[in-house]
């Protein structure tokens, strides 16, 4: 487990990479935090074919900093620097995400990593923030790792490769949440996103909906959301 370099500051915003071994694989993640240091932290989980660094990633990932919150990121599986050459292939997104272990390397990739930002700076409050496949990833890792204390999830429903894990692991979340939909959602269908969302045991959760397509969701929701999260990291 190690720094890749010393990284970088801009705009008062400190990124820095790093790569994990973990069960015999290389877990290539990035670390974003205000320059001064941060006493919370959010997981970012980014969307299928994209990659840790994805510019809406990046673009959470300084909104949360202005909040004084830390972020990290890390490729999900079959997707980013885990595969090289990496191209996204439109139609393969299921043989990638089973071919770079699914769910339980989530799990464990998702836990190392959490332990390791504890391990350089402390244990501090965490939430997750992921839409799409961020939801795949993480809906099993708030259910399942009770650090996390508060999730933005949604784009997401009954449907897609780890449908099974979704449905019998949401009872599971218990922590605060919101979820948001896209009405015309092309890639998830919308009724599926509403079963999910139905499924979520925690009793605190809500429910945005905005029209449009899956990677459609409006601006305000994205900054509504890190305020969401801001104010429940407590």
């Amino acid at each position: 487990m190690s720094w890749i370099a010393e990284g970088s500051v801009t705009h008062n915003l400190l990124e820095r990479e790093f790569v994990l071994q973990v069960d015999g694989h290389n877990v290539p993640g990035v670390y974003w935090s205000p320059a001064d240091g941060a006493d919370r932290l959010v997981l970012l989980g980014h969307g299928g074919t994209a990659n840790k660094k994805a510019d809406y990633i990046a673009s959470v990932a300084k909104l949360l900093a202005r909040e004084g919150i830390a972020s990290v990121a890390i490729d999900g599986p079959g997707h980013g620097d885990r595969v090289a050459p990496w191209k996204p292939v439109p139609g393969k997104f299921e043989e990638m995400w089973h071919a770079g272990g699914g769910t339980q390397t989530v799990l464990s990739d998702w836990r190392a990593t959490l332990d390791f930002c504890e391990a350089e700076f402390g244990a501090r409050p965490a939430g997750w923030w992921g839409l799409s496949m961020g939801t795949m990833m993480g809906l099993p890792v708030t259910a399942s790792d009770d650090r996390i204390k508060v999730a933005l999830l949604g784009l997401m429903g009954t449907w897609g490769p780890n449908q099974e894990d979704l449905q019998s692991l949401a009872p599971q979340v218990q922590v605060p949440l919101r979820f948001l939909v896209q009405w015309d959602d092309e890639v998830v269908p919308r009724d599926k996103c509403l079963a999910l969302f139905d499924l979520l045991g925690s009793q605190r959760k809500t429910m945005h909906v905005n029209p449009g397509l899956h990677s459609a969701v409006p601006m305000f929701e994205i900054r509504a959301s890190v305020e969401y999260l801001s104010n429940h990291l407590k």
